[in-house]
């Protein structure tokens, strides 16, 4: 696999590195249109203000869409934008591979 001037697996590494992001994408893709405390409750250990930063940023890229619906309170609901659901399958590979990886490696993961 070589690369030209623009590498296709490091632009995606670059949209998706951060692994909050990938959660995100995870819930989402799971669950559908959700809040922002749906989001946060779905994340172990994500800060409020990570989870901004990360939704911005991928709001920035057309990953996710923002709706806000003027009410008061404003109520404001995220989803995957088309670009975002395209992701489907590389996420699908990623819960195949770590759940093969957890399997062959049980004893790394002792309750």
């Amino acid at each position: 696999m070589t690369c030209g001037k623009i590498c296709p697996i490091e632009e995606t590494v670059n949209l998706i590195s951060h692994k909050w992001k990938v959660l995100i994408l995870r819930n989402l893709h799971n669950s559908g249109t959700q809040r922002f405390t749906e989001l946060a409750n779905g994340i172990n250990g994500i800060s409020e203000k990570m989870l901004t930063q990360q939704l911005r940023q991928m709001e920035d890229v057309d990953l996710i869409i923002r709706k806000v619906y003027p009410e008061v309170p404003p109520k404001v609901e995220y989803s995957l934008s088309e670009l975002g659901k395209s992701l489907k399958p590389v996420l699908d590979a990623m819960n195949i591979w770590g759940g093969n990886y957890i399997k062959a490696n049980k004893h790394l993961y002792k309750d």
